[in-house]
């Protein structure tokens, strides 16, 4: 079982530590597609997965969903959260064992999500379809500190339930792809936001083998390069061990082309001065 750099008390501590007023922000990868943002006291969480719901619904399976990485955080005490978002319906995405204590802990919580997705949520979580703010491709909402635009994403097809994210705050720009593929015309709409964090899932296979949905390490790193983000942070590996990836194929690939990467380890933070050091030299 790989334990997270930081977890339970110590990831608590980071996160009040590294609140900053500087006009950086900081990030940390929570396991699969889940990350915190941290932006002037404010908080992000994308699609986080906080449990052992899939453990334990494919446990007498033929496919168990074998858990390969400690939890960094029990939800219920993320009692600072501001905005959560869910990419697609998928319970590593939308795990009601996640944001049910997540809502539970932060009454005021607001929540982005696909808009065709609204009545599944509320059914899933036990609130008000109207409490998710659903968008479509190309909608933006303000909660709070950030900005959310939905992007295309194509989970093997391009469909209104699949959606990115590109998050603006500060004038920094995120983008959090949820699940997917490359499609056509996908750099063509990432382009133009001028994006400084890519998050990237890398757990997809060779096309003739292909069993994820989601675009494997080469492919992630080839994306960040052509839509010119400033560093690319893989994801989406390293939680069940028959749906993983090793990241070397995405390293390879963004030194070979000069795409800026870091590699989060779970629990582990990064901070944007490091784009603003790069952005001097």
């Amino acid at each position: 079982m790989i334990r997270p750099v930081l977890k339970d008390d110590a990831f608590l501590a980071d996160v009040r530590a590294a609140n900053r007023d500087d006009g950086n922000f900081c990030l940390w990868w929570l396991g699969q597609s889940g990350f915190l943002v941290q932006w002037k006291g404010s908080h992000l969480l994308l699609d986080p997965y906080l449990s052992d719901s899939l453990t334990t619904k494919y446990a007498a399976t033929s496919k168990p969903h074998v858990r390969m990485t400690e939890r960094v955080i029990d939800p219920a005490r993320l009692d600072f959260i501001n905005v959560v978002t869910s990419s697609h319906n998928h319970t590593d995405h939308l795990d009601g064992e996640t944001l049910g204590p997540l809502l539970k802990a932060n009454p005021r919580l607001a929540m982005i999500a696909p808009e065709v997705n609204c009545d599944f949520i509320a059914k899933r979580l036990g609130v008000d379809p109207a409490f998710p703010v659903g968008l479509r491709d190309g909608q933006s909402a303000i909660v709070g500190e950030f900005r959310v635009t939905a992007v295309p994403a194509a989970h093997e097809e391009v469909a209104p339930e699949f959606l990115g994210y590109v998050v603006e705050f500060g004038g920094w720009r995120i983008y959090h792809s949820g699940d997917t593929l490359l499609y056509t015309g996908m750099v063509e709409r990432l382009q133009p936001f001028a994006v400084d964090v890519a998050l990237l899932p890398i757990n997809g296979r060779a096309p003739e083998r292909r069993v994820a949905g989601n675009l494997n390490g080469a492919e992630a790193a080839r994306l960040a390069k052509a839509m010119a983000a400033r560093l690319v942070i893989p994801c989406h590996y390293e939680m069940f061990e028959f749906n993983t990836a090793d990241p070397a194929e995405f390293i390879r690939t963004a030194e070979a082309i000069r795409q800026p990467y870091y590699v989060l380890r779970c629990g582990e933070r990064w901070d944007s001065t490091s784009l603003r050091e790069a952005a001097r030299q």
